[in-house]
């Protein structure tokens, strides 16, 4: 098994390799629960509401207990009262979801595997590649020009070894249908989010070392 490999302008030119890291059988629960741990842990978790002991005012009973001929109430903070306390409402609180390291690995490697399987992933030879504008990416990304009714494109490039990475960042940075991210950064959902993923040489290699480790 291999993948395509493209030049700078998007043509392909050869094809590399898919090591054994990436050869591994696809398991849905590892990579639903890599996903589910992604979402849950970027919730701000921040949703508060007020109790009856935190809302402003009711300190004095509304009024004498008998003889109104009204039903009795002690406060008018009490969450049967328009504007009373909440009750069982929301608190901040936490949502994270652990994950072993080896199970993460393992979900980045399945993801990364299904892209191969489905024809999804490609890896670039950013040789000589110089973008000075972001039109430089968008001829890169969409070599068809379909950029405006496209797929949505991942280009990931490693962060120290790869050749102009800052300025490739820099040129996709402003793309609405494309994510420019480094290999540190990558995720199972980021994967499986977009339709076509792009990886350069040493992201791949990068990834590949990783996942196999």
């Amino acid at each position: 098994m291999s993948v395509p490999l493209l030049d700078k302008s998007g043509k392909a030119i050869g094809k590399v390799d898919v090591p054994a890291a990436f050869a591994k059988p696809v398991k849905a629960k590892v990579i639903h629960q890599a996903v589910m741990r992604h979402l849950a842990n970027r919730r701000a978790g921040t949703a508060d509401t007020k109790t009856r002991a935190e809302v402003a005012g009711g300190g004095r009973k509304p009024w004498r207990q008998k003889g109104t001929g009204r039903a009795r109430h002690g406060s008018i903070r009490s969450p049967i009262w328009r504007k009373g306390g909440v009750v069982f409402g929301p608190h901040p609180r936490s949502f994270a979801i652990s994950m072993n390291r080896s199970a993460r690995r393992a979900a980045l490697a399945m993801a990364i595997a299904a892209k191969i399987k489905d024809g999804g992933l490609s890896v670039l030879d950013v040789t000589g590649l110089r973008p000075a504008k972001t039109k430089d990416i968008v001829n890169l990304l969409w070599s068809d020009g379909n950029y405006r009714s496209g797929d949505r494109i991942m280009l990931v490039v490693h962060n120290d070894k790869d050749e102009n990475a800052d300025a490739v960042k820099r040129a996709g940075r402003n793309l609405a249908r494309a994510l420019v991210s480094g290999h540190g950064e990558v995720s199972a959902y980021s994967l499986l989010a977009h339709d076509r993923v792009l990886m350069t040489k040493a992201a791949y290699d990068a990834l590949a070392e990783v996942c196999g480790a």
